[in-house]
């Protein structure tokens, strides 16, 4: 008599198979983190741990909607300083302050746009063509 207590799985061709594994949230945050990394592969990561790339997309879904115990992954926004440069202030020096360059001034027909970005970079366009050119900006954004 045979008394194994699981009965052994098997496919539509009749094929055994595992016993299916029921990841905890804590491993499917941390092998989504995982692929989170610049110049991560999922496909590479997912054979690693030995699950279905598909699956690992669908945890990342999960994972950027919180629902896997972790704070979504979400662009933060920067803060935006409107400043009018057609009238820069002036300021008095203190005893070893830097000289202050003061910027070019701007007739008011010209359009500037002035982005600062996180890592420290600036985008600055600066003419007629400005407001067109940060449409084409925001619009490519947002399709990234």
């Amino acid at each position: 008599m045979d008394t194994l207590d699981e009965e052994s799985a098997t496919d539509t061709l009749g094929r055994s198979v595992p016993p299916r594994r029921y990841r905890t949230a804590a491993e499917k945050r941390r092998i989504v983190e995982e692929t989170l990394t610049r110049g991560a592969s999922v496909a590479v990561i997912a054979r690693r741990h030995e699950v279905n790339a598909n699956l690992v997309f669908g945890w990342r879904k999960l994972y950027q909607k919180g629902l896997l115990g972790a704070a979504p992954v979400a662009p933060s926004l920067l803060p935006v300083r409107i400043a009018d440069e057609a009238a820069p202030r002036s300021r008095r020096l203190a005893r070893g302050d830097r000289k202050i360059t003061r910027r070019p001034r701007v007739t008011r027909d010209q359009a500037n746009v002035e982005i600062d970005l996180a890592g420290g970079g600036r985008i600055r366009v600066q003419g007629d063509a400005a407001a067109e050119v940060l449409r084409q900006l925001i619009d490519a954004l947002c399709r990234r």
